[in-house]
């Protein structure tokens, strides 16, 4: 598995922990905090995507040319699931 599909999937991984936590700490309105969590997952996800992209120009050796299309691969998936959750909670 390609390092690109781990930090994803890491990514994903994170945003069920974000909203399952949530889930339990906003025991009397889990929904709508379960819609918060994955909304706040977005900024604290384009953070993270940002350290891999600089560790992959500082350790790894890879331009910002060619690391900035992983970069947006790399946020863009879990943040768009993210995105979906947060939209679908809020509409149940």
């Amino acid at each position: 598995m390609s390092h690109t599909l781990k930090v994803i999937a890491g990514g994903l991984l994170l945003l069920g922990l974000f909203v399952l936590a949530a889930r339990f700490v906003h025991a009397a309105a889990p929904t709508a905090g379960m819609a918060a969590a994955a909304r706040w997952f977005v900024p604290i996800w384009l953070i993270g995507a940002a350290i891999n992209m600089w560790v992959g120009v500082v350790k790894a050796g890879y331009s910002v040319a060619e690391e900035a299309p992983i970069f947006l691969v790399v946020f863009a998936v879990p943040a768009a699931v993210a995105i979906l959750v947060a939209w679908s909670l809020s509409r149940a």
